[in-house]
């Protein structure tokens, strides 16, 4: 059985981000809300949440898809290789909001990533999140939820995500409905941005 918290993204309570800490830190996995779609998180540094990450997905964890929510810009040099003014102004520009952007990963990534010439980054505009990766210290790694009906692509209601995902998680945090559109995703890798996937991130800021 998971827990389920209440936590309101305009002050959120650090006793209840303290909760999400502890499981987190324990190697658990957490359902959280975002500037986008709920998304299912660990801690980085647990190879062992990254593999059940990866099983509940139903791939192999160096094929899967998956995310670094952070804090801020600046360690992003712990993940991602140098890059120039350009692509550092497209991100001061965007983030934190909608968007992740693929990016060429160094060689100080976790081990289960290390076959993975990109990683992608997100910072969502949502300070339940924000606050929880803060209080870790490190990036989350994230993949969104998805559904599998075929009219709606995520479920946004937060107690049907808790039904959901009850026994496959360890918090679901309620943080309200949550959106029915992705990020958008941008390849920033190469000399010029490419429009992986349009989402809710506009994309007037390229």
């Amino acid at each position: 059985m998971a827990d389920f918290i209440k936590i309101y993204e305009e002050n959120p309570n650090p006793k209840e981000i303290k909760k999400v800490l502890e499981v987190l830190k324990k190697g658990g996995l957490v359902i959280y809300p975002t500037d986008t779609v709920y998304g299912l998180g660990c801690d980085i540094n647990n190879a062992k949440s990254l593999e059940r990450i990866a099983r509940i997905k139903g791939v192999k964890l160096e094929k899967a898809k998956l995310s670094l929510i952070c804090y801020d810009l600046s360690n992003l040099s712990d993940y991602v290789k140098q890059i120039n003014s350009s692509t550092f102004k497209i991100l001061k520009r965007a983030l934190p909001g909608p968007y992740t952007f693929i990016l060429p990963g160094s060689k100080s990534l976790p081990s289960v990533f290390k076959k993975k010439k990109e990683v992608g980054i997100r910072i969502p505009d949502n300070n339940i999140t924000l606050e929880i990766v803060k209080a870790l210290g490190n990036p989350l790694v994230s993949t969104s939820i998805r559904d599998e009906d075929e009219i709606l692509e995520y479920t946004t209601d937060p107690e049907l995500i808790f039904e959901k995902w009850d026994n496959l998680v360890d918090l679901v945090i309620n943080g309200g409905y949550g959106g029915n559109e992705g990020s958008t995703i941008v390849d920033l890798s190469k000399d010029e941005p490419e429009i992986i996937r349009e989402g809710k991130g506009s994309l007037d800021i390229f």
